[in-house]
C-alpha cells in the first residue's frame, strides 16, 4: 500500500512476496541498487520475522528521522531501514536477524521515494522478477510467525504478559517490537 509520509515529503510502499527466490531477490537488489537515475531506496526483509506493516513503516520513520536529524548509522535509507526494522546497531547483525536468507521464501518489501510513480514501477518489476504478485499475507504477524518473531527479537513471555492486559498477543508483541525499534534511536 502507497502512503505519502508528509512530515518527510515521501512516498513509502511496504508489501510482501510470497514464494520468492532468495537468488532472484539478491541478482535484483543488486542490479537495482545501481539505478542511480531514480531516486529510490529498496529493502529486501526476511518476511517471517517482521511483525506487521506497522513494524516497517515506525523503521521507515526513525530512519527518515534519523537522516533528518543526521543521526544516521549507514550512507542509505534503505540500509537504515534495515538497522531500525532489526532493533540493531551493525549492519551484518541487522542483515542477519532480518535480512533474506538462502532458505527465504516470504519476503517484505520497503520501497521509498519522491515520485509514486516509480515506486509502482518498481514494484512491478520486483513482481516480474520473483514471479509473483504482491501479497500482504506474508506482513500479518499470526500464530505461525510469533514463535518467529519472539525468538528473533528476544521477546520474552513475561514482556507480553505486562502489556497483554487491552491487547491480545500479537498487538502486544507488535508493540514491544516496534519499542525496541524507536529505542535504537536513543543508544549511542
Amino acid at each position: 500500500m502507497l502512503q505519502f509520509i508528509k512530515e518527510y515529503d515521501k512516498y513509502t510502499e511496504i508489501t510482501g512476496f510470497k514464494n520468492a527466490k532468495f537468488s532472484d531477490a539478491e541478482a535484483f537488489l543488486k542490479v537495482n541498487r545501481k539505478r542511480a537515475h531514480v531516486n529510490l531506496e529498496l529493502q529486501f526483509f526476511d518476511a517471517d520475522v517482521i511483525a506487521g506493516r506497522e513494524h516497517l513503516y515506525f523503521a521507515i520513520l526513525n530512519a527518515l528521522q534519523a537522516f533528518q536529524n543526521k543521526t544516521n548509522i549507514s550512507k542509505s535509507l534503505a540500509v537504515e531501514t534495515m538497522l531500525y526494522s532489526s532493533a540493531q546497531r551493525q549492519i551484518k547483525r541487522a542483515i542477519e536477524r532480518c535480512g533474506i536468507k538462502p532458505q527465504t521464501t516470504s519476503m517484505a518489501v520497503t520501497v521509498i521515494g519522491n515520485n509514486p510513480s516509480d515506486i509502482r514501477s518498481l514494484v512491478g518489476e520486483i513482481s516480474l522478477c520473483v514471479g509473483s504478485k504482491p501479497d500482504d499475507s506474508v506482513l500479518e504477524l499470526n500464530a505461525d510467525k510469533l514463535e518467529k518473531v519472539k525468538k528473533a527479537f528476544q521477546v520474552k513471555n513475561e514482556e507480553i504478559g505486562s502489556i497483554t492486559m487491552d491487547k491480545n498477543q500479537n498487538d502486544a508483541v507488535t508493540s514491544l517490537i516496534i519499542e525496541r525499534v524507536a529505542l535504537l534511536a536513543t543508544q549511542l
